[in-house]
């Protein structure tokens, strides 16, 4: 089985493009990064990009009329490249319904929340900070219109600790999402998902496709 082709999509550190890079060079995920592509020229990830060889672009919204401009030279970019899926690692804009259509059913993202709580900003773990949760964590999801609401992959838990400051607990979380983004990608990679109305179901790994 051939390595699934995988874009991503960065907006800053890429410390979970770098997981990714990680997990597919120890050969726990079953892909390999096609494209990294990032709408700020100063994002760290592409650093982390070219010191793996992997071919990046910037592509920022100031060369566009428009929103919907911009994504759709980034979908053409991660097409050009055969860029099978396209994971939303760090990416700090909201996907339009054009760019998912170029990619039905095969855009991913992972939130630092246990969606549906504290979901559609980018502060979520100060969120769950100020509403006092005792337990949060992070969320590996498809996306769809509906902003952090698509069906969910997968999902870690993390407990909230009484001293607590936000940078504590996202650093947690964040451990976390380096664990669930390259094994959802790898289940991606090997036809392990099936996604059922709000569910998605997990086969067991002689239902789908082979694990070698």
């Amino acid at each position: 089985m051939s390595a699934l082709r995988v874009g991503v999509l960065v907006s800053g550190r890429g410390s979970n493009l770098q997981a990714l890079m990680d997990a597919i060079a120890r050969g726990e995920t079953h892909a390999e990064i096609a494209l990294v592509v990032s709408n700020h020229a100063d994002a760290y990830a592409l650093r982390r990009a070219e010191a793996r060889g992997i071919p990046r672009l910037v592509i920022e919204r100031r060369d566009f009329p428009s929103r919907r401009a911009q994504q759709l030279a980034i979908a053409a970019a991660l097409q050009r490249h055969g860029a099978e899926l396209v994971v939303l690692a760090g990416f700090d804009r909201v996907i339009t319904a054009d760019f998912l259509a170029a990619f039905p059913g095969r855009v991913i993202n992972i939130h630092p929340s246990l969606l549906p709580s504290f979901g559609g900003g980018l502060h979520a773990q100060a969120e769950a900070l100020a509403y006092g949760v005792k337990v949060s964590g992070c969320t590996v999801h498809f996306v769809t219109n509906d902003v952090d609401g698509g069906p969910i992959i997968l999902q870690a838990a993390v407990p909230v600790m009484e001293d607590d400051s936000v940078d504590s607990l996202a650093a947690r979380i964040l451990e976390q999402e380096h664990a669930i983004l390259p094994r959802a990608v790898d289940l991606f990679a090997r036809g392990r998902l099936v996604v059922e109305g709000r569910r998605v179901r997990i086969l067991p790994a002689s239902d789908g496709a082979a694990d070698n």
